[in-house]
């Protein structure tokens, strides 16, 4: 049946009636996702010591989740495109809770990592395929905004629930509880979806995988992060971690040569040379780069420096996501079907460069309520504003057929940039540190003495990386302002570079007719 044919038959003006029961079971696997990366960072210190894994190590409990996830997401996509959003949904929810087992099983750091990488495996079939879902099955624009918003606001309360929760089940039980406890999510979440979920029809894309496409980008994006996690321990002009950014640029150029010249691409290139989801992409992945980092800092300065329990280090992160919720829900969902979606996305990356000038003033002794405080609560409500609408607009008038690649693209710029930011923040920590500490040691007479540089070293690492995260914001704002020109949405240019207006509500309302 032809697009025409379909809109004017007008079944396609009438969506499931299930999509807001649906919306529940996706939002639920959101929070699971969100849950288990906030959790992780706030068990990490009591597992680094169970276990045994050393400082230089400790990243990879987050690292070799995000290359996994980071460099198998296009794959997952096109996965999700292929067997179907519904199918590939309950897959990845069922590997993610059978990893989340074997995490929590731990005995050792070697097994921590598979574990946290297997977690990676099946999150990224997951992830893009609860994305695509959401983008095909809420169409009109004033809903599209509101179950975003929903989606959005679950995913910061599911930070909130994680940092919390994390402190509970860390301090009054063990560390294992923060991996075990995905485990009923993803029962309730991969149930509900089974019965509720009615995929849209004529979304599929039937054409044959790309191989060498899937080689290429995973081999390419992991020997990315790798080279930037390398650095950290062994220097930037280390030989293998220059061969891992030579191969990485090698193997990700002969990527794009190959979607540009094979029958069925991985990713066709028409996804991303469209300059609004190009400029959405670029921007969230570098506002993902200083979000990153800065929680693995805040949550060790917290705990380490500052001597928060877990549960205490929980409920100080809660003015960030309070934030992120009123961003997401109340500022980005009320203004988006209003305003232009760049209107929303750079003043946002703005608003959250200044929570994080004010994190730069760091010390030792900060107070919580003079510094903390409000550099988090303007860090949240800036991303929260921010991240809503670019969510959206990545996924808006895309074809069906490429609707779980485009959301797997912006998984994947969150989640590459979430590796690349932990370990090059972390490297440029780790540097200032260092340096602080050989120059101020020989002046420390007494053990305590001694014991206080080494605390003020550690802050100065901090502060130092928070700038770097401050400059990369006003580059990912300076980007979504000028590359993003998109209209507001159901202005009739909401994607001008797809085929604005009618094309483009084509598009979109071809999948509405369900099975």
């Amino acid at each position: 049946m032809s697009q025409t044919a379909v809109k004017a038959s007008g079944v396609a003006d009438a969506p499931d009636a299930g999509r807001w029961k649906a919306l529940v079971f996706i939002a639920l696997a959101q929070l699971m996702v969100v849950l288990d990366a906030t959790i992780v960072n706030i068990a990490l210190p009591s597992a680094q010591q169970d276990l045994g894994i050393s400082d230089g190590n400790r990243q990879w409990v987050v690292t070799a989740y995000a290359l996994a996830f980071g460099g198998l997401l296009l794959f997952g996509g096109r996965i999700a495109d292929l067997w179907g959003r519904k199918r590939t949904f309950v897959l990845g929810l069922g590997g993610f809770a059978v990893a989340s087992a074997l995490g929590g099983a731990a005995t050792n750091e070697a097994m921590m990592f598979g574990s946290r990488a297997l977690q990676g495996v099946f999150g990224a079939l997951l992830a893009p395929a609860a994305l695509s879902l959401l983008a095909v099955m809420f169409t009109d624009a004033k809903e599209r905004a509101k179950a975003f918003g929903i989606y959005g606001a679950i995913a910061g309360g599911g930070g909130a629930v994680g940092l919390i929760l994390g402190g509970f089940l860390t301090e009054y039980l063990n560390w294992r509880w923060t991996f075990f406890v995905n485990i009923p999510f993803a029962i309730v979440a991969a149930a509900g979806a089974y019965l509720v979920i009615r995929e849209p029809a004529g979304g599929r894309n039937r054409s044959p995988l790309d191989i060498p496409g899937v080689i290429l980008s995973t081999l390419g994006l992991v020997a990315l992060v790798y080279g930037f996690t390398r650095a950290e321990s062994n220097g930037w002009s280390d030989a293998v971690t220059v061969g891992m950014f030579v191969a990485s640029a090698v193997l990700l150029l002969a990527f794009v040569v190959v979607e540009s010249k094979v029958k069925a691409p991985l990713l066709p290139l028409r996804v991303i040379t469209e300059r609004n989801r190009g400029g959405v992409y670029l921007s969230l992945g570098l506002a993902i780069i200083a979000m990153f980092g800065l929680f693995l800092f805040l949550t060790y300065y917290l705990q380490v420096v500052k001597g928060y329990t877990p549960v205490k280090t929980g409920f100080a992160f809660l003015p960030m996501i309070a934030g992120m919720i009123t961003g997401s829900t109340q500022i980005g969902t009320r203004l988006m079907t209003r305003v232009a979606p760049r209107l929303l996305m750079g003043p946002g990356f703005l608003v959250a460069a200044v929570g994080m000038l004010f994190l730069t003033q760091l010390e030792v002794d900060t107070s919580y309520a003079g510094v903390l405080l409000p550099g988090m609560l303007l860090l949240g409500l800036g991303m929260g504003t921010a991240f809503m609408p670019a969510m959206s607009l990545a996924t808006t008038g895309v074809e069906p057929r490429d609707a779980g690649v485009a959301s797997a693209m912006v998984n994947t710029s969150q989640q590459v940039g979430g590796a690349i930011g932990t370990a090059l923040l972390n490297t440029i920590a780790a540097s200032a540190t260092t340096s602080y500490i050989a120059d101020h040691i020989g002046g420390a007479s007494s053990r305590s003495q001694q014991q206080l540089v080494q605390l003020q070293g550690q802050v100065q690492g901090y502060t130092s990386a928070i700038w770097f995260a401050v400059g990369i914001l006003v580059v990912a704002a300076a980007i979504a302002l000028t590359l993003v020109n998109a209209g507001r949405p159901g202005s009739g240019n909401a994607v001008p570079g797809s085929g604005a207006g009618d094309e483009a509500e084509d598009e979109l309302r071809v999948p509405v007719v369900a099975h």
